[in-house]
């Protein structure tokens, strides 16, 4: 898989980079060779700052923080502005920042229905924005990916609200990819199933709770081919690839890693 050179470090940028997928999408990048914008809550300092010294010692890698909100426009852009700022380039912007809730349609309080839009859509939203102006500014080309999942590929129960936001980024993306093209930059988005993160236990931990199941019980539901819950750096290894010249000829397409749950 193509990385880039020593004379060549590009740029990239992950959001929600302080946990879970994130995370480990922030530990391959900077494996194979990228320097990092990392981006996630004001709250998760202490957890982005410790990756971020970890990326430092054991990749040599220049790494810079940001904190704040995807679902606010100018934080976005102070992201993209900050980043390039600091190291120079961008090269690409991984959206992985986004939140799920458990509840059936009709139960979903418009307030709750209203922070999965705001984070889940118009963060992926104004990441792919802010990406595309400097991306096109600097004329050489680039990555746009986001963050779908298994619910934007088919319905699940009690997710109506968290598959419309997923089933969202599918169509952005592929929007994407039409209008940029033309810039030589790529657009597509991963879709994971259930994979072995702090995400994936809150929602068990409901079903858990209003099922009266044992812990656990609510993952097992989702039997896949290979039998397992996928790790972050499966995941990562896909985004790896999307980031990569080897990607050089795939555009709006959304990928899923689950593990054999959906098949396209």
């Amino acid at each position: 898989m193509s990385a880039p050179t020593s004379n060549e470090r590009r740029v990239a940028i992950i959001t929600g980079a302080a946990e879970g997928i994130g995370r480990g999408i922030a530990l391959r990048l900077a494996k194979d060779g990228y320097e990092l914008g990392l981006f996630d809550l004001p709250r998760s300092k202490d957890r982005l700052e410790e990756l971020a010294n970890t990326l430092r010692t054991e990749h040599k890698t220049r790494v810079v923080t940001v904190f704040g909100d995807v679902s606010k426009e100018e934080d976005v852009k102070r992201l993209v502005d900050t980043v390039v700022q600091e190291l120079g380039s961008l090269y690409a912007i991984v959206a992985n920042a986004g939140v799920a809730i458990n509840r059936v349609l009709h139960e979903t309080p418009t307030e709750e229905l209203d922070r999965l839009l705001n984070i889940n859509v118009k963060g992926v939203w104004f990441s792919y924005k802010y990406a595309a102006i400097q991306l096109i500014k600097q004329g050489k080309g680039g990555r746009i990916i986001g963050a779908a999942s298994i619910a934007g590929k088919r319905g699940l129960p009690q997710h109506s609200a968290y598959c419309a936001t997923k089933f969202a980024v599918r169509g952005l993306t592929q929007a994407a990819a039409l209008d940029y093209g033309q810039y030589g930059i790529t657009v597509n988005a991963y879709a994971p199933g259930t994979i072995d993160t702090p995400l994936l236990q809150e929602i068990d931990d409901y079903h858990s709770k209003v099922g009266g199941q044992p812990k656990g019980a609510w993952k097992s539901t989702f039997q896949n081919s290979l039998g397992r819950i996928g790790q972050p750096s499966e995941i990562a290894s896909l985004v790896s690839f999307l980031v990569s010249d080897d990607s050089s000829y795939v555009t709006g397409q959304t990928y899923i890693a689950d593990g054999g749950i959906h098949f396209d």
